[in-house]
């Protein structure tokens, strides 16, 4: 998922100082020391203001100020915050100020960003994402509505290996844009760990996961009916958590609605597929790659729907005591569909196995070790 981030444009920080105006000691004090870039006497000055004026909307306001240009963002943020309690005289130089900060912030965490992915050293790159994590996370605690830092936060997870960590920032993230992008990475990121724990023989965890990313796909294909990349999601999401009776309802009636929607139509016959209803599986996938004859996917599960049936046709027959032979028929009918599918992803291994499988089947041996030996190749 490497890929470079865009810096942000922000303005100068540009800190106004007023004249002619009656002020404490301290605050006049802290008015030099700032200009003076001596921070440290500047917040000494200002903590005394404060100590002494509990009211002092000005006082707050500096000492956030100093805070900021310490590199103390929750203090700039707890005194800024004072600052508008007292009053709103210095809301539009706080505005300004934290815009400032967040740029300042956002812009580190991609300079970081960027280092770590042109980096050829891991425990370089390492470093250089958790510093760009952290700036991040910065600019979000300064402006918690910025989307571009959530999502800048996310893709650092992604790079890291820690796909776990980015939900909460993908969680918010769709909470502020609602974007396509946005629900399918957190739903892919959910469905993915479930599988982790299906795996891991972890049934609740697994199921506590594939219901998470179906409630939100759900939510998502509200949004986005179209959207490929959901609708898959979706399908795979229905079929983990067993609802495949309302996954069918859900695609069929997207099915009548847009019949000539390929997308609709696929993850219908997906579901199908999934439970060995062959014919209305095979009609679907047909219809999804009339409308579009370079659909890699529907010619993929075109041939595994025609495996499939021809191998249940072929134990039906033998179970019956008689010869298999039918079942042949079917196994010809997958041929060009993997074939298909193989033009654009020559380094599919699983398909040509189900592709040396079928070759033999069908007597055709000298095809069928070809297809073994290039499943052998890219395995």
């Amino acid at each position: 998922m490497k890929k470079v981030l865009s810096f942000s444009l922000i303005l100068a920080m540009v800190f106004g100082l007023v004249a002619f105006q009656c002020s404490s000691t301290e605050i006049t004090s802290a008015r030099l020391y700032i200009q003076q870039k001596n921070w440290e006497k500047a917040k000494e000055s200002l903590e005394k203001e404060i100590s002494k004026n509990p009211k002092s909307d000005e006082g707050f306001y500096l000492l956030g100020f100093v805070n900021g240009e310490l590199g103390d963002f929750d203090g700039m943020l707890a005194n800024y915050e004072k600052s508008l309690e007292v009053s709103n005289k210095f809301k539009e130089d706080i505005v300004r100020s934290k815009k400032f900060y967040w740029g300042t912030s956002f812009n580190k965490g991609v300079g970081f960003f960027n280092k770590a992915t042109k980096s050829t050293d891991k425990d370089s790159a390492s470093v250089f994402f958790d510093k760009s994590v952290e700036s991040f996370k910065t600019a979000i605690k300064i402006a918690p509505d910025s989307s571009a830092a959530y999502k800048n936060l996310t893709f650092s997870y992604f790079n890291m290996g820690q796909t776990e960590k980015a939900i909460e920032p993908l969680t918010k993230l769709v909470d502020l844009t609602k974007s396509a992008d946005s629900y399918s990475m957190l739903g892919e990121i959910y469905y993915n760990q479930g599988v982790k724990y299906a795996n891991q023989e972890n049934e609740e965890k697994s199921m506590e996961y594939f219901n998470k990313a179906l409630s939100l796909l759900k939510d998502a294909q509200k949004v986005y009916p179209d959207d490929k990349d959901i609708l898959l999601l979706l399908s795979n999401a229905y079929v983990a958590t067993n609802k495949l009776d309302e996954a069918k309802d859900a695609f069929k009636a997207g099915v009548e609605k847009d019949p000539s929607n390929q997308y609709y139509r696929y993850n219908y016959g997906v579901l199908l597929l999934g439970g060995n209803e062959f014919a209305a599986a095979e009609e679907q996938f047909l219809k999804a790659v009339e409308i579009d004859p370079e659909y890699t996917n529907a010619h993929y599960n075109l041939g595994v729907t025609y495996l499939k049936w021809g191998t249940a046709m072929s134990e039906e027959e033998i179970a019956e005591g008689g010869e298999a032979v039918q079942y042949k028929e079917k196994y010809k009918m997958a041929l060009p569909h993997f074939q298909k599918y193989l033009d654009k992803n020559p380094e599919d291994s699983k398909v040509w196995e189900y592709l040396g499988k079928v070759y033999a089947n069908l007597g055709m041996m000298e095809e069928s070790e070809e297809a073994f030996q290039k499943a052998d190749q890219n395995r």
